[in-house]
């Protein structure tokens, strides 16, 4: 079987988003072998970044699947998380704004692509603190595509480290 490695980005601030994050798990977890959870950072409560500032913090996740290339192709999966996003109430309606649930794929593999649909790796992931921190606790040697270590990364932007509070470890 071939099989690639996928790192998804989890965030939440409607609702229980605990609950929320962990329900986005169990429904991955449905296709058995074809999808296969490999590692998740903690949650992390983080502020608001968008253009909506008044909004509860996020709880943001990372986690990495392993994931059955002959079944799976990057778009499909997208596909399935966006219908995951609205069977947990996600609603497009305010850009940036609150959210039951947010699943970005933050790198599938080693692919370079960019379509109206699909952009790998994610265009803003190296931007983002509340993507990098919990990436580097799951893959702290992980390598973009392009050659950026998730360190390089991190030191490329800045961000407050208070604005970042554990909320729950893996088990």
């Amino acid at each position: 079987m071939e099989t690639v490695i996928c790192y998804v980005s989890l965030g939440s601030n409607e609702g229980n988003p605990e609950e929320n994050l962990n329900e986005a798990l169990a429904r991955l977890e449905t296709y058995g072998d074809e999808i296969s959870l490999k590692a998740m950072s903690g949650v992390y409560l983080t502020e608001p970044q968008g253009p909506v500032k008044d909004q509860p913090w996020f709880a943001n996740q990372v986690i990495k699947l392993e994931i059955d290339a002959e079944i799976w192709a990057a778009a499909g999966f997208l596909s399935t998380c966006t219908a995951i996003e609205a069977q947990l109430g996600r609603t497009r309606q305010i850009p940036g704004g609150p959210r039951s649930l947010d699943m970005d794929i933050i790198a599938w593999g080693d692919t370079v692509m960019s379509t109206d649909f699909l952009t790998l790796p994610h265009p803003k992931a190296r931007k983002r603190a509340f993507v990098l921190v919990p990436l580097k606790e799951i893959a702290p040697d992980y390598v973009f595509p392009d050659g950026t270590t998730v360190d390089e990364a991190l030191s490329a932007i800045s961000y407050r480290q208070e604005g970042f509070k554990i909320w729950q470890t893996p088990e």
